[in-house]
């Protein structure tokens, strides 16, 4: 698993692509938190990162999808992965190596961001006055959110050898289980099973953990959705072997 983790660190690092969606990222996340929106710090005038952890989500989609879309479909395309499959590594610790390397990328892209959360800190007044809980929660909150995003971008990228439609796949699949379940109980189709519906989504227990409270139920929520996808992508990946 080790191995498979430091060939996709290097092969991140190696590629044009890593840097570009990190760069947008950050790009995106800062014109939105300072300059972009009746919302930014500036005007707002208060000393929160709302903004910030509210527009994350919405960028995460495209730029983990970036990520995650090369993942197995360029080794299924180039046929590389059955050299891969040669080797005595287990096909579990191969999903877990590309898994864990993904989501360090995202923690790549989120740590620069904690300048802002000094920057908002220092510009506070009373200098300080800044909710660090509700921060941190947000921050865990983001963690569990893009290490999802992860796990359904390899599920999207092991069903097709196209980089493509992996994206497209997995900023599809990615947006609809943070927002469509939220969509569907707001309907009204489901009665009594509305809540239910909105459970399903990500973005309710992504805005629960946000306010501070890491909830054994929203931690489980983020586990077992990751576990379903790995679970899916090991299957494909068995099927097509």
């Amino acid at each position: 698993m080790l191995s498979v983790f430091k060939k996709e660190i290097r092969s991140f690092l190696s590629s044009l692509i890593a840097y570009v969606v990190i760069v947008v990222f950050l790009l995106i996340i800062g014109l939105f938190t300072w300059v972009f929106a009746d919302g930014n710090v500036l005007v707002q005038g208060y000393a929160n990162l709302d903004i910030l952890f509210f527009m994350a989500p919405w960028v995460f989609t495209f730029l983990i999808s970036s990520i995650t879309m090369r993942s197995f479909s360029e080794e299924l395309k180039q046929g590389t992965f059955e050299i891969l499959s040669t080797k005595p590594i287990t096909d579990i610790q191969i999903i877990l190596g590309k898994f864990l390397a993904s989501v360090v990328l995202v923690l790549f892209a989120l740590l620069p961001t904690l300048v802002y959360v000094y920057s908002i800190y220092k510009l506070g007044l009373p200098e300080g006055n800044l909710d660090m809980g509700a921060t941190i929660g947000s921050y865990i909150g983001l963690i569990l959110l893009g290490s999802s995003y992860v796990s359904i971008g390899l599920f999207s990228s092991v069903i097709t050898p196209n980089q493509i439609v992996a994206f497209i796949l997995g900023l599809f699949l990615c947006f609809f289980f943070y927002v469509g379940f939220q969509q569907l109980s707001n309907l009204s189709l489901f009665g009594t099973y509305d809540s239910m519906v909105q459970n399903l989504g990500i973005q309710m227990h992504y805005d629960s953990i946000s306010r501070g409270v890491v909830d054994s139920r929203d931690l489980s929520y983020f586990i077992s959705l990751i576990f379903i996808f790995l679970s899916f992508t090991y299957l494909a990946l068995r099927n097509k072997k």
